[in-house]
This record gives structure tokens, C-alpha cells and sequence, in this order.
């Protein structure tokens, strides 16, 4: 019989969703795909590869494994429209995760992992007025509202970012009891932070081959004197963390409140900027019991 995901981690963006899958892939009994985001569901190019092409991702699972995959394309709205509807085609009750952190500090990772990418080459005012991704990832009601009308609130779990970083083997037991996991889960705290913004040297034609080349970093450092070095990678750096103005702080604490109040909503928890990660942290977000969305 060929596999298919048990559950899948859908996002958010730089909120912990590798280091959420890394975790889960350690642990006896569960199956990761590797990569770690084959999106398959979202990308024109990769769903063209077809249902065999994605069931092969768990190919090597054993038979009692629980399958996952994690694709932030998934809750990427408006630039993957078809995710969900492709999903429903393929799937029938896939279990739902998805990794909330709070939105601002979403945003500004979002935009430092860009930056690095050398995409988003402007300041990060300038960035949020030009592209519409960083607000739109940061919107979690809009972005899981779709899932919830189509599969219900009871196969989705909210895990936020916060509370993953405040008690992490409590999270991990959460998403273990989510996804029907019956064996003992540990957090293994000696695991690198994955997927990490901190590294915000800038891309360039050529990086792969100067910079991630084994010989090529050898004859560097054995020809390149380091103060050159440094100067370089200084000027490749960000020198530090990108700060938002006053008048787009505002303009985006009112778009991200009114979404949190959906969210809240749906919770049964007043949420807002100022009181995220006081709450997440306290409490887990769970929602309110009702029936399922038509």
C-alpha cells in the first residue's frame, strides 16, 4: 500500500518549522521527509511531478511509522492559491500543524532571510511597502482559514514559536498526542537551531563555490590574509537586526491586531501584539468547541 503523510507541518515561515521537523525526524517511530519541504501541494512545478513522485518522499518509512512533511508554501497566501484544493484531492483527514510566532518578529526574520537571499535588497520600511508577503505570512487567521473550512478545527494544531522556545518538550508531547504518536518522545536540547536568520551573510553569483567549497575555504584561509577576510564579511553582513519605523510599526501592529482578534476568536482568548507572548507562553492555544465550519 503506498504512503501518504499522516500529518503535515504547513508554517508559518521563521517560526521554528525546521527545528520542529528535525526534532520529530529523532524520534523512534516517526518519518520525516527529506528535504524538509518538498511542497508539493503549493509549487505548479513540483505537484506537475505527480502523486507517485510525492508518495516515493515516504518510501523509506516502515510500515508502523507515522509520515509527516513540512512545506511553509502551504500557508503562503495570495502566492499559492491552489495548495488547499490540491490537498483535499489527495488527502482525506491529513493531521494539521502550524507553528505561530509573534507576527512582527515573523516579519522581521522573514525579511533578514530574504535579504540574505539577496531578494529583498532595500531597507525593511521600503520592504514592507513593496512586498506584501511579509504582512500577508504574518496574517495566521487569513492564512488558516481555508484549512479549517475544508478539514475541520479538530485536525488542525496551533503550536506557537514562544512556547516552543519556553518549554519545548511540553510542545513536542502536544504534537505527539496531535498525531496519534503512542511512543515516548524526548526533546533532544544538544540539537543545533536549524534553519537560522542569525545568518545573514548576503548571497552572490558564485557563493556556493567561494563560500560553501571545501578547497575553496582552505585556499581562502591559507591565502587571503584575515584582516581582508573580515573586511569582506563585514561588508557582506548585516551589522545588525533591522529596525521598523514608527509610522510602519503602527500601520502594522493594526493590520496584525485585527487578525489576532480573529484568532482570538477562535481560541477563546483575547490576543493582540502587546499581549502575544504572554499569553502563548501561559497557555496553549486551543480551539473553542464547535461544530465544523460548511
Amino acid at each position: 500500500m503506498k504512503k501518504k503523510p499522516d500529518f503535515i507541518i504547513i508554517g508559518a515561515m521563521k517560526s521554528a518549522t525546521s527545528t520542529l521537523h528535525e526534532q520529530l525526524s529523532l524520534q523512534e517511530g516517526i518519518f520525516m521527509t527529506n528535504p524538509k519541504e518538498p511542497n508539493y501541494f503549493s509549487d505548479d512545478d513540483q505537484y506537475a511531478k505527480g502523486p507517485d513522485w510525492y508518495e516515493t518522499l515516504f518510501s523509506e518509512a516502515e510500515d508502523v511509522d507515522l509520515c509527516g512533511e513540512s512545506s511553509t508554501h502551504y500557508t503562503k497566501l495570495p502566492d499559492y492559491p491552489l495548495t488547499v484544493g490540491r490537498m483535499v484531492k489527495r488527502l482525506q483527514s491529513p493531521k494539521l500543524i502550524y507553528v505561530l510566532r509573534h507576527p512582527v518578529d515573523r516579519l522581521v526574520s522573514h525579511y533578514m532571510h530574504q535579504w540574505s537571499q539577496n531578494i529583498m535588497r532595500c531597507d525593511i520600511n521600503e520592504a514592507i511597502d513593496q512586498y506584501e508577503e511579509l504582512t500577508a505570512y504574518s496574517c495566521y487567521a487569513k492564512q488558516f482559514a481555508p484549512y479549517i473550512k475544508q478539514f475541520g478545527c479538530e485536525n488542525i494544531l496551533l503550536v506557537c514559536n514562544e512556547a516552543i522556545r519556553d518549554s519545548p518538550q511540553i510542545q513536542l508531547q502536544r504534537v505527539a498526542d496531535f498525531i496519534g504518536y503512542k511512543g515516548v518522545v524526548t526533546w533532544k536540547n544538544d540539537l543545533a537551531s536549524q534553519n537560522v536568520s542569525g545568518e545573514r551573510i548576503r548571497a552572490f553569483n558564485g557563493y556556493k563555490w567561494l563560500v560553501d567549497s571545501k578547497m575553496m575555504t582552505i585556499l581562502r584561509r591559507a591565502l587571503v590574509p584575515q584582516w581582508i577576510r573580515n573586511r569582506v564579511k563585514r561588508q557582506l553582513t548585516m551589522q545588525k537586526r533591522p529596525e521598523i519605523d514608527a509610522t510602519h510599526l503602527e500601520k502594522l501592529i493594526t493590520l496584525f491586531n485585527a487578525d489576532l482578534a480573529s484568532l482570538g476568536g477562535e481560541v477563546g482568548i483575547a490576543l493582540s501584539c502587546d499581549n502575544y507572548k504572554q499569553v502563548v507562553t501561559h497557555q496553549d492555544l486551543n480551539w473553542v468547541p464547535k461544530s465544523r465550519s460548511k
